[in-house]
């Protein structure tokens, strides 16, 4: 792959007013103010992350999340600039990749946007909703490359759906973002035939090619049917992710009381050696609120590990242009960087993402989410019963629920669940079960 290539303004959708006159702004920074200003962007304020939206003790949203990614994200890149500038990279070559730290970060902005409410847990119920509940007796109606979208529902691939498809009402490419940003964002590029045990792909069947256009366009190439190499910047939006939720469901766990001060900052001291230890415990002790002394860990680690990719990044670059996968770049940093990296993340596994705090918002959330899936299903899918067309008459009129295929059709309830906001989720399901009525 050549960065002459990989690297493109033409907007998916626009390409016939393509032209290459200056602006103030580049077209990959008018992408990351696009996503900005947007309405799916803004609806993540209301998406859980890991915890429960807060009450009194702030702990992150997508919104914070996403916002925190795009900073990291953007950190990174810079330091592979200056990595790439200090061995010599010809200038022409690093004035084509100056515009990396747009892309990234846009593309981090944008990496959540197609989750579902209530975190991971509503993807999964999205799937077995399809796998083990009521949505079974659909199979025999879709491709299987169809189904296999649906029992392995995946808010990367709705991501991409999100930004890309042609909604009702809404212009050809979608919110006609740039090719690099768009290639940028898929994180696993292959469609959900190669989706295997963890159920991760990056976009949908009816959205393979618009995929193939921007890969095509960009050359990334195709190693086999269906299985796209990784556009190389991809890896920088995964560390910026990988980084941003370890790291700071260790610092929300610490502000809800799941880890203890001495806990938490045994933590995040491992990242660093014997020397590094004694600055950073002197210089906690200037501090007397204990959130701030783990704040002041938290972006000591950050600053590290954002260091530590940048290497990684650099040594390891010409592999990522020939298509080979290299893995996360959290799992090549120097030893006691991913020893201690794996420590909190299986610390988190047994001790956050089992917390009753998140117990309790996956259980409600699979009630919430499964009753929708139980009631707009069956309204899409049978419009001509009475309580259907009730139903439908309040139905976002962006969704088409008249699409000519059954695939269709339920994508449009697909579009429609994953969009709400939990606290939308939680109120229509409150409405359509009777609990709650307009001024009662």
């Amino acid at each position: 792959m050549k960065w002459e290539r990989l690297i493109s303004d033409r907007r998916l959708g626009l390409e016939e007013f393509h032209d290459k006159d200056k602006q103030i702004r580049s077209d990959f920074q008018r992408d990351y103010d696009r996503m900005i200003f947007s309405s799916p962007f803004r609806r993540l304020q209301n998406k859980t992350q890991v915890f429960p939206l807060p009450g009194s003790i702030f702990v992150h949203n997508r919104l914070t999340h996403s916002l925190e990614v795009a900073t990291v994200g953007r950190s990174i890149s810079r330091e592979v600039l200056l990595r790439l500038d200090e061995n010599g990279v010809p200038r022409e070559q690093l004035r084509i990749m100056s515009h990396i730290p747009d892309i990234v970060s846009t593309a981090c902005l944008c990496h959540d946007l197609g989750n579902p409410p209530f975190g991971h847990s509503g993807e999964k119920t999205i799937s077995t909703w399809f796998s083990e509940g009521p949505g079974k007796d659909l199979q025999n109606l879709l491709e299987p490359s169809q189904w296999n979208d649906l029992i392995n529902f995946e808010g990367n691939a709705n991501s991409f759906r999100l930004l890309t498809h042609e909604f009702v009402g809404r212009r050809k490419g979608g919110y006609a973002m740039t090719y690099s940003t768009l290639g940028t964002l898929v994180k696993y590029p292959w469609t959900s035939e190669h989706a295997g045990n963890k159920g991760k792909f990056g976009f949908f069947t009816s959205e393979e090619e618009t995929y193939r256009k921007i890969a095509d366009n960009l050359g990334i190439p195709e190693l086999s049917p269906g299985l796209f190499a990784r556009h190389p910047l991809v890896y920088l939006m995964e560390a910026a992710d990988d980084i941003c939720y370890q790291i700071m469901d260790i610092e929300d766990a610490h502000r809800l009381g799941i880890l203890s001060l001495s806990e938490a900052t045994e933590y995040l001291l491992d990242f660093f050696d014997s020397e590094r230890k004694g600055k950073l415990k002197r210089g906690m002790g200037y501090l007397a609120d204990p959130n701030e002394k783990i704040g002041y860990l938290r972006s000591s680690v950050i600053g590290a590990m954002v260091e530590g990719c940048a290497d990684v990044y650099v040594s390891r670059l010409d592999e990522m242009l020939e298509g080979k996968a290299i893995g996360p770049l959290v799992e090549l940093l120097e030893p006691r960087m991913k020893d201690a990296y794996s420590k909190c993340a299986e610390m988190a596994y047994d001790r956050i993402y089992c917390a009753p705090y998140v117990v309790d918002v996956d259980l409600a959330g699979n009630k919430i989410i499964s009753n929708l899936l139980d009631v707009l299903m069956d309204a899409v899918l049978h419009p001509d019963k009475n309580y259907s067309q009730l139903l439908l008459s309040k139905f976002p009129k962006q969704y088409d629920i008249n699409a000519p295929t059954i695939y269709g059709k339920i994508q449009s309830v697909l579009d429609h669940v994953s969009g709400m906001t939990d606290v939308y989720a939680l109120d229509l399901y409150r409405k359509l079960n009777g609990h709650s009525l307009p001024g009662v």
